[in-house]
């Protein structure tokens, strides 16, 4: 369950040298018993890597496959600090799951091809599959709303004024090299990365260099441009339980 409270502690992991291993955390509520839902809103490494602890990296790595990563992740207990390079095009297709009620649909940036005439000549059809049951998908988007609603991606509600309902994971990299945002609404799912193919060019500080401040503002001012055009009509409702 997402309420379900377990220990904020460091949890260690014996590495195949022997040596011992465990994450960085920050100081918030540190030692006290804390939900999977403040977790995952605060981006706390310790809860992240007790729910490995439950599974295995290579559990991680299989599920990360069905969910349409094709690039290699590296079973290692590091696995859920996100050390594996994924592209931003599958990790949206990902997202996008949640969303939509446990279906994976490939992205397709083509759908049709017509020649001068408006002939159609070629169609394209994304492969779709069910990867997660609704029930599943539905519990990850409520965790993924506390993330906007009280936790690290909050500036979409006090600083860009959103009010509809919106699931989100910020992302941070080593030296602030990287910042990720992925947003995900009833109607449509984005992504932001900010970085360089040169990982000596970073941020100085984590206050600029996180994802919810170098990655996030631009999906705010993207879905405030979509949500202004009132020709997408993109749904702003509420995401749907399971009957």
């Amino acid at each position: 369950s997402p309420d379900e409270k377990v220990p904020n502690v460091p949890q260690m992991f014996t590495l195949p040298n022997g040596d011992v291993w465990s994450a960085r955390s920050g100081e918030k509520k540190a030692g006290e018993m804390v939900s999977l839902r403040w977790g995952l809103a605060n981006s706390e490494n310790n809860i992240s890597a007790w729910v490995l602890k439950q599974f295995t990296p290579e559990a991680v790595a299989v599920m990360a496959r069905k969910m349409g990563i094709t690039a290699y992740i590296d079973p290692v207990p590091s696995v859920f600090l996100g050390t594996s390079e994924v592209i931003l095009k599958e990790l949206v297709a990902a997202y996008a799951i949640y969303a939509n009620k446990g279906v994976y649909n490939r992205p397709l940036l083509v759908s049709s091809i017509e020649d001068r005439y408006g002939n159609v000549i070629a169609e394209f059809h994304a492969d779709s599959r069910e990867v997660i049951t609704e029930r599943t998908a539905y519990l990850m988007t409520r965790l993924l709303e506390s993330v906007v609603n009280e936790g690290t991606g909050i500036r979409l509600r006090y600083k860009y004024k959103f009010e509809n309902p919106i699931g989100g994971k910020t992302g941070t990299t080593q030296q602030h090299s990287d910042g990720w945002f992925i947003g995900i609404t009833p109607g449509l799912v984005g992504g932001v990365w900010v970085g360089a193919e040169d990982r000596s060019i970073h941020f100085q500080t984590l206050a600029n260099g996180q994802g919810a401040s170098m990655a996030l503002p631009i999906w705010a001012l993207f879905f405030q441009k979509v949500y202004a055009d009132k020709t997408l009509d993109v749904d702003r409702g509420e995401f749907t339980p399971p009957v």
